[in-house]
C-alpha cells in the first residue's frame, strides 16, 4: 500500500465517531479519585488559534497517556464566556452578546472535535448561562456573609476606552495600559465591591513554597505581586520651615531603618493630603501635582516645599519634597529618603543637589575598621556595618534595624504588602449581575438565595454602564423592608467566573450547590493544569484565594486548586507571536484539512518542550506528515507469515532491546510532560524498525512487538492513526483503552548501552576518516579486560585520597603491574567525572547486537572480540564503555 493512500480525513472522522459512540472519554460520577487533567478553558472569541491547539494538545496527550497507564481520567472542557470582547462584538454587529458567544462556541467546539480532543462533553460548562452564574452570585453572598467582601469608595483603575474598572492585575507595564485594549488607564473615585484577598495575603505567600509542581517563574511572580515587606513605621513631625504652621506627625514605612542617619530629605506622594493642602496655596506645588508629576516617567521628579520633617532618631530637619516616585498606595505615601543607599533616592538627590551621606559600609576584613563607601556615582544598597550613625555605629544592619525600632519613640515594626483587595465591580453588561439591591432605608441588601439567579435583562446597546439604562430590570423591591429599591448595575469581573470553574466540572448539573462537596474532596485538586503564564497574578492567584476561602467556609479539604502547573510556550511564526494585527496567523483548520489533525498535533508536540516557545514551520509539518505516512506503510506492509520465527539472532536482540529502551525512556518523558523527548523515542523506534526490515530477515515476534509498541507510544499524540494501526495489527478494542507497554529495563542501563554503541560507531568513523581508509576489509571491536571494570568500580565508589594504593589492594589488578598503575593514574586524574558502565558481559552482548549498524554503515564485516582473544597491544587501548577499534584494510 503506497503512502499516498493515507486519507486522514476519513480516518479521523471514523475514529471520532467511534469514540463518541463508545463514550471512551466519559468519566462516570462513581469513579474514585480520577487523575484530573485540565487546560485553562478558552474565551469563545470565534475560532481556535494555534495557542489553543497547543494548550489542548498537551492536556489531551497527557490525559490519553494516563488512561493508557490505567488511570480513571477527568478531562473536561468549558467556556469562559462572559467578557467585554463579546459585548463589543455584539455592538459592532448590532446583535446581542449571547447569540454571538454561542455562535463562537459552536465553531470552536467543532474545531476541538476535529482535532480529536478527548473531552467528557457531558461535563461542559458555559459561564454565561444562568445555571452557572447563579453560583457566582451564591459565592458572592458567602463572601459578604463572611466579611470577605465590602462596598466602599475607592480610587480605581478606569479604562476610558472600555468604559470599565480594572483590577491592579489588569493594568499592564510601566505605561499602565489596559490588558484588553492597550489604551492608557486613568484613576477615578468610584464606589466599588471588593473581595478582601488581602486577608489571605500571608497564607497565599507562604504556601507558594509548597507548590513544588509549579514553575519557579510563576511562583516568583506571585511572591513579587503579593510583595510582603517587613520593616519599620517611623514618625516624622512635619512643620513649616519658618515655624508658622504644624502639619502633624507623618508616618513613613522603611525596610532600612538602619540607614536613618543618612536621610537627607523627606518625600510625599502628589496625592498625599499634605501635598494636596499645599497645592491650594503654593503655585509651584500645584503646577507639579496637576501637570508635571509622572509616576511612570524614566526619572524621578519633584518639587521642594517650605516644610521640614524632623528625623525622629537624630533630630535633623529634612527638607520636604512632593515627588512623583512616591506612591500613595505603596507604604504610607511618605518616605524618608537616603540617597547614599537607595538608587531612586540617589538619582533624585543628584538632580536636586541634595546631600548624599553614606552611613552603611561594606563588611570589613577581620581586624580592620569599616570604611564608608564612595557613593558619588551610585548608591551602596547592600546591608553592612553602620558608620556615621552615632551610638549605632559599628552595628551590623540587621541588629541596627532592631535597635533603632526599639529605641525610637513612636516607631514600631510593620509589614506591608503590594497586594491590594480585588475590586470586582465592572460597568459592563456581559457579566454576572452582582446580587445586591440598594434601598434608601436599608442600604445595600443581598438578594436572598431563593431568588437567585438574578438574570441579565435583554441586551442594552448603549455607552456607559448598560445596566443603568435597563430601567424596568433595575427597579425592584427591598428584600428586607419591601420598599422601592434599585438593583446593583455593576457586573462581576469575569475572573470571578474562572476562580472556581474547575470545581463545577466535578458536578456540572448539580442544582442545589455550586459543587458536590464529597466528590470535590475526592477528585480535587487538579492533578495537572496547563495554561499561559500571563495568568500568573490574575487567574492563578484568584483561584488559590477562592480555594482557601472555600476550605475555610465550605469544608473543602484542600487549600490549593492545582497540584502541578505547566505554563506552555507560544507558537510563533518567524520568531514573532502570531496575531491578526501582524497578519502572521496560521489557521489550525487549514492544517487539519490539508495534513490532518494527527500531523498538526505531532508536529506541535515534537517541536519543543511544551513550556518553550517554538516557530511554526510548514516544512516541519510536511515532514511530520511524511513520517505518519511511512509509519502507516510499514505497518500495513508487514506480513508475519513472511518473517522469520524461532530463536533471535544478535540483530533481533538489538531491536528487542531498542523496543524496551524506547518504552523505558518514553514513559519517563511522558510522566514529566516532556512530550518532545517521548516522541523522539517513538520516532527513533520506527526508524530502527524500518532499518531492521531493510537490513535483515526480521524476526516476526520482535518486529510485530516493535510496531505494537510504536503505535502505543504515539497514540496519545496521534490518536486517530493510532486507532487505525492498532486495528491493522489485529488488536481488539480501542488503543485509547489499551495498556501502556512495559519494559524490563531501567533508564540508566538504556543510556549506558546507547552511549556505548554510539561512542563505538563514532570512534570507527574517526579512525576511518583520519587514516583515510576507503574500503575496510574487517572491523574488530575489542572489549576491555575485566580487571579494568573492577578498577573503575573501585574508583567510582572510593573516597580514599590515594586511589592507586587502594586499587593495588586488589590482587587481580595488582597482577597487571605497570598497566594497572598507568590506568590507576588515569582514573585518579579523571576521578570527578567517572561513572559506572555496563558490566563486561553486558557490554560484549550490546556491542555484538549492534555490530550490524557498523556493518551497514561501512559495508564491512564486524567482529566483537573479548580481551582474551585479541592482541595485547589492541587490548591495552580498550577501556570500560570505550572498546578498542582495530580496522583491517
Amino acid at each position: 500500500m503506497s503512502m499516498e493512500s493515507y486519507d486522514h480525513a476519513a480516518v479521523e472522522a471514523r475514529w471520532q465517531e467511534a469514540w463518541d459512540d463508545a463514550d471512551v472519554h466519559r468519566t462516570p460520577d462513581d469513579v474514585e479519585d480520577p487523575t484530573y487533567v485540565l487546560g485553562m478553558y478558552p474565551y469563545p472569541s470565534g475560532k481556535l488559534h494555534m495557542g489553543h491547539v497547543r494548550n489542548y494538545t498537551i492536556t489531551d496527550a497527557y490525559a490519553r497517556y494516563r488512561r493508557l497507564r490505567g488511570d480513571d481520567v477527568l478531562h473536561p472542557m468549558g467556556w469562559d464566556s462572559f467578557g467585554l470582547p463579546a459585548e463589543n462584538a455584539a455592538k459592532e454587529r448590532d446583535t446581542n452578546p449571547r447569540d454571538w458567544t454561542f455562535d463562537c462556541i459552536d465553531t470552536m467546539k467543532g474545531q476541538m472535535e476535529s482535532m480529536g480532543f478527548g473531552y467528557d462533553w457531558d461535563r461542559e460548562i458555559t459561564t454565561c448561562t444562568p445555571e452557572y452564574y447563579r453560583w457566582n452570585q451564591w459565592l458572592f453572598r458567602r463572601f459578604v456573609e463572611e466579611d470577605l467582601a465590602e462596598r466602599r469608595d475607592a480610587e480605581v483603575n478606569w479604562c476610558p476606552h472600555c468604559e470599565t474598572v480594572l483590577a491592579d492585575e489588569q493594568v499592564e507595564g510601566e505605561e499602565e495600559l489596559c490588558w484588553r485594549c492597550d489604551n492608557p488607564v486613568e484613576q477615578r473615585e468610584l464606589e466599588q465591591w471588593f473581595l478582601q484577598i488581602t486577608d489571605y495575603a500571608d497564607e497565599l505567600l507562604e504556601d507558594i513554597d509548597e507548590l513544588e509542581g509549579w514553575p519557579d517563574s510563576v511562583r516568583q511572580m506571585q511572591r513579587n505581586w503579593i510583595g510582603r515587606q517587613h520593616g519599620t513605621h517611623l514618625p516624622f513631625d512635619v512643620d513649616a520651615a519658618d515655624g508658622s504652621a504644624e502639619y502633624g506627625t507623618v508616618t513613613a514605612f522603611t525596610t532600612r531603618a538602619d540607614t536613618i542617619h543618612g536621610a537627607t530629605f523627606f518625600a510625599l506622594a502628589p496625592d498625599h493630603p499634605i501635598a494636596e493642602e499645599l497645592a491650594e496655596t503654593d503655585d509651584a506645588v500645584r503646577e507639579f501635582v496637576e501637570h508635571e508629576a509622572d509616576p511612570d516617567g524614566d526619572e524621578p521628579n519633584g518639587v521642594e516645599t517650605d516644610l521640614v520633617a524632623t528625623n525622629p532618631v537624630n533630630g535633623d530637619e529634612l527638607p520636604v519634597y512632593v515627588a512623583d516616585f512616591v506612591l500613595s498606595d505603596v507604604g504610607t505615601g511618605a518616605l524618608m529618603a537616603v540617597p547614599a543607599h537607595d538608587e531612586r533616592d540617589h538619582a533624585f538627590a543628584e538632580k536636586k543637589g541634595i546631600d548624599v551621606r553614606p552611613v552603611i559600609a561594606p563588611e570589613p576584613e577581620e581586624g580592620e575598621d569599616p570604611e564608608a563607601p564612595d557613593v558619588s556615582e551610585e548608591a551602596f544598597t547592600e546591608d553592612g556595618v553602620l558608620v556615621n550613625s552615632g551610638e549605632y555605629s559599628g552595628l551590623d544592619s540587621e541588629e541596627a534595624r532592631e535597635r533603632i525600632t526599639q529605641d525610637t519613640e513612636g516607631a514600631e515594626e510593620a509589614t506591608q504588602y503590594r497586594l491590594r483587595d480585588w475590586g470586582i465591580s465592572r460597568q459592563r453588561y456581559w457579566g454576572t449581575p452582582i446580587p445586591v439591591v440598594h434601598c434608601d432605608d436599608c442600604g445595600p441588601v443581598l438578594v436572598p438565595e431563593e431568588d437567585l439567579p438574578v438574570e441579565l435583562p435583554e441586551f442594552v446597546n448603549t455607552t456607559g454602564n448598560p445596566l443603568d439604562a435597563a430601567d424596568e430590570w433595575k427597579q425592584t423591591t427591598c428584600p428586607d423592608c419591601g420598599g422601592d429599591a434599585t438593583r446593583e448595575t455593576d457586573t462581576m469581573d469575569t475572573f470571578f467566573d474562572s476562580s472556581w470553574y474547575f470545581l463545577r466540572y466535578v458536578s456540572p448539573d448539580l442544582s442545589d450547590a455550586p459543587f458536590d462537596l464529597e466528590r470535590a474532596n475526592d477528585w480535587m485538586p487538579v492533578d495537572q493544569y496547563v495554561g499561559g503564564i500571563e495568568h500568573a497574578v490574575m487567574h492563578l492567584l484568584y483561584s488559590r484565594f477562592f480555594t482557601k476561602v472555600l476550605a475555610d467556609e465550605e469544608s473543602l479539604e484542600h487549600r490549593e486548586p492545582f497540584t502541578n502547573l505547566l505554563a506552555q510556550g507560544m507558537v510563533q511564526l518567524e520568531g514573532e507571536k502570531m496575531s491578526k494585527s501582524k497578519g502572521n496567523v496560521v489557521s489550525p483548520q487549514r492544517i487539519v484539512e490539508e495534513y490532518g489533525a494527527d500531523t498538526a498535533r505531532l508536529f506541535m508536540m515534537q517541536a519543543a518542550r511544551p513550556e518553550r516557545d517554538f516557530d511554526w514551520k510548514e516544512e516541519g509539518v510536511r515532514s511530520t506528515h511524511q513520517f505518519l505516512n511511512r509509519l502507516k506503510d510499514v505497518v500495513e506492509s508487514f506480513d508475519a507469515d513472511d518473517a522469520a520465527s524461532g530463536d533471535r539472532d544478535p540483530i533481533d536482540r538489538y531491536v528487542a532491546d531498542e523496543i524496551d529502551a524506547a518504552v523505558a525512556v518514553a514513559t519517563d518523558e511522558y510522566d514529566s510532560l516532556t512530550f518532545n523527548e517521548a516522541l523522539r523515542e517513538a520516532q527513533s523506534l520506527v526508524r530502527t524498525l524500518r532499518q531492521y526490515d531493510e537490513h535483515a530477515d526480521v524476526h516476526a515476534e520482535t518486529f510485530e512487538r516493535g510496531l505494537d509498541v510504536a503505535v502505543r507510544l504515539l497514540a496519545p499524540v496521534t490518536p486517530h492513526l493510532g486507532e487505525e494501526l492498532w486495528q491493522e495489527l489485529g488488536n481488539d478494542g480501542f488503543v485509547a483503552e489499551a495498556e501502556w507497554p512495559d519494559a524490563d529495563v531501567d533508564r540508566e542501563t538504556v543510556e549506558q548501552r546507547r552511549n556505548l554503541v554510539e561512542n563505538t560507531r563514532e570512534d570507527v568513523r574517526q579512525i576511518v576518516d583520519v587514516a583515510g581508509i576507503e574500503d575496510p576489509e574487517r572491523i574488530d571491536v575489542v572489549v576491555t579486560p575485566e580487571w579494568k571494570y573492577d578498577a573503575l568500580e573501585i574508583a567510582v565508589e572510593s573516597d580514599a585520597d590515594n586511589l592507586i594504593s587502594e586499587l593495588m589492594q586488589n590482587g587481580e589488578i595488582r597482577e597487571q603491574g605497570d598497566a594497572a598503575a598507568s590506568y590507576g593514574q588515569d582514573l585518579q586524574e579523571e576521578r570527578e567525572a567517572l561513572s559506572k558502565t555496563l558490566a563486561p558481559d553486558a557490554e560484549y552482548e550490546a556491542l555484538e547486537a549492534a555490530a550490524w549498524l557498523i556493518e551497514r554503515e561501512f559495508d564491512a564485516p564486524v567482529r566483537v572480540v573479548r580481551a582474551a582473544d585479541a592482541d595485547d597491544d589492541v587490548v591495552s587501548k580498550a577501556e570500560p564503555g570505550r572498546p578498542a577499534i582495530d580496522i583491517v584494510e
